[in-house]
């Protein structure tokens, strides 16, 4: 692990680059545990929406945050695939994700990571951990998508069905995780409706944008969910997603995007900061954002 930036007792300035981030959690998070372990910690929110970044792409974005001296960056939906072709060296992890979250900015240099499949896993090990993983459905094979099919095979998932609208996509996510001698069957599918139907998954993740703000939709009709699946969504705002509020009534098991949100960022953290986070107290940040 790259060793954080905390050391010499300086501010550290962090952001987050993606579009639609306004109610994004992550700078709560991390300033309120910096507090707690008396940093000095600044996190901006840095949206591409924004009026005054419109004009800026993300490669113009990087080098803007790198002139200002930030430190490290979270990079986040759409920019998380993109980004890795800006980057001067990726972790084992992102470069077998094919994506990155997590920048450390150092010496000119920029490291990216991906913190996505352990805050991933360690949600399903924690909110699902005795939910069957015979055969799981992923919708979504973008940045977060591959960081969620690697959690899911290392998770213990025997068969995974891969969709994305680019269906080449879904296919060069699954070339890359059916390594020989894997314990995971992959494919990709076309048509998830017909799979849920006729191949019943042991549970569903939702790894797009569907159900964000500025998102509208579902990944999966209602009419397909029922008892015996478990359904997943890594969208956190809002905390109940009209997928997970479906899959409640429908009677399944579910497991919202928080998790994932609150574990990604944990591990960010002490990249970071090079300090170990409480997940406790990041948890606590996380379920203030609204209440205050």
């Amino acid at each position: 692990m790259t060793s954080g930036i905390s050391g010499d007792g300086a501010p550290i300035l962090l952001g987050l680059i993606g579009r639609g981030i306004a109610r994004s959690r992550s700078p709560a998070m991390h300033m309120a545990e910096a507090r707690a372990q008396g940093l000095t910690l600044l996190y901006r929110v840095l949206d591409m929406d924004a009026p005054p970044r419109r004009g800026l792409d993300l490669a113009g974005m990087l080098a803007a945050a790198e002139a200002a001296g930030f430190d490290g960056l979270n990079v986040t939906h759409p920019f998380k695939t993109e980004v890795t072709g800006l980057l001067d060296e990726l972790s084992e992890e992102a470069r077998a994700v094919g994506a990155v979250n997590t920048v450390l900015l150092r010496g000119g240099r920029r490291i990216g990571h991906n913190t996505d499949l352990w805050g991933f896993a360690e949600s399903l090990r924690r909110g699902l951990a005795d939910a069957p993983r015979g055969h799981v459905l992923l919708i979504g094979a973008g940045g977060a998508g591959g960081a969620v099919a690697y959690a899911l095979v290392r998770s213990g998932v025997a068969r995974l069905s891969i969709h994305d609208s680019q269906l080449d996509r879904a296919e060069a996510l699954a070339d890359r995780l059916s390594a020989p001698g894997g314990g995971c069957a992959v494919r990709a599918i076309a048509d998830p409706a017909a799979l849920i139907r006729d191949d019943r998954p042991d549970g569903i993740v939702n790894a797009t944008p569907l159900g964000m703000a500025g998102h509208p939709g579902m990944a999966v009709a209602p009419d397909l969910l029922g008892p015996g699946i478990w359904v997943a969504d890594i969208v956190y705002v809002p905390l109940e997603t009209p997928l997970l509020a479906a899959a409640r009534r429908a009677g399944c098991r579910v497991l919202p995007g928080a998790g994932m949100a609150l574990f990604q960022a944990v591990r960010t953290f002490e990249l970071f900061t090079g300090c170990p986070a409480d997940p406790a107290r990041m948890q606590t940040a996380f379920e203030r954002f609204d209440a205050g």
